[in-house]
């Protein structure tokens, strides 16, 4: 399949996700459930976040992670390779979509600033009236 042909069935295939897009990225797609990063297309494989509990679901599948080069060096992502059979029937992809949004969400959500969380409380100073 080329690149936009696979695009298009896997958009399709998540139909069922709202605000649903792909958005192109470094040669590569990214898929997002609305403002949640949560998969990649890169040549004609479709990748999904994981976090250490998920991971195992596509290991045991033999599915490996996104992995990219930069600068000279072999980095690797937490996406890791949807396996065929679950790419092939849309109940399932979007079920395994679904808890790889949840991974994005707990990802993104904001942690306090450091700075914020040691600022320290000076009490107001009373105002006297002069007599």
């Amino acid at each position: 399949m080329a690149n936009d042909s696979f695009k298009e069935f896997v958009l399709d295939q998540l139909g069922a996700l709202p605000e649903l897009r792909a958005r192109a990225m470094f040669g590569a797609h990214g898929i997002y459930c609305g403002d949640k990063f949560f998969g990649i297309l890169d040549e004609g494989r479709l990748f999904f976040k994981t976090d250490a509990a998920s991971v195992a679901d596509y290991t045991a599948r033999g599915m490996g992670a996104f992995t990219y080069e930069s600068k000279g060096k072999r980095l690797t992502m937490a996406y890791h390779e949807m396996p065929p059979e679950v790419l092939e029937n849309a109940p399932e992809l979007t079920s395994w979509a679904r808890k790889a949004i949840e991974i994005a969400s707990s990802k993104n959500k904001k942690k306090p600033a450091k700075l914020e969380s040691k600022r320290k409380i000076l009490p107001v100073a009373k105002k006297y009236k002069r007599v």
